[in-house]
């Protein structure tokens, strides 16, 4: 599934458009900005009794929209009782 994740966002939001004009940081910069943009940078995860309280079907992703990116750092902040 990730795979089919990646390969639409690809077609989606293509790398070398024509109409880009922010090109200057790299052929896979402007399209990393936009995948950004759609899928957001922070996710809510519930949690029940200490464990994850997903369906049979989720699930969640972190995603890295550049081809080489650099080092990056998660941020978890935990609310309730």
């Amino acid at each position: 599934m990730r795979e089919d994740f990646e390969s639409h966002f690809n077609v989606s939001v293509p790398e070398n458009a024509a109409y880009y004009k922010h090109t200057y940081e790299g052929s896979d910069d402007m399209p990393a900005h936009i995948k950004a943009s759609l899928l957001g940078s922070s996710v809510q995860v519930p949690i029940t009794n200490g464990k994850l309280n997903l369906g049979i079907w989720q699930g969640f992703y972190l995603c890295e929209h550049r081809d080489y990116g650099g080092s990056r750092k998660i941020v978890i902040t935990a609310f309730g009782i």
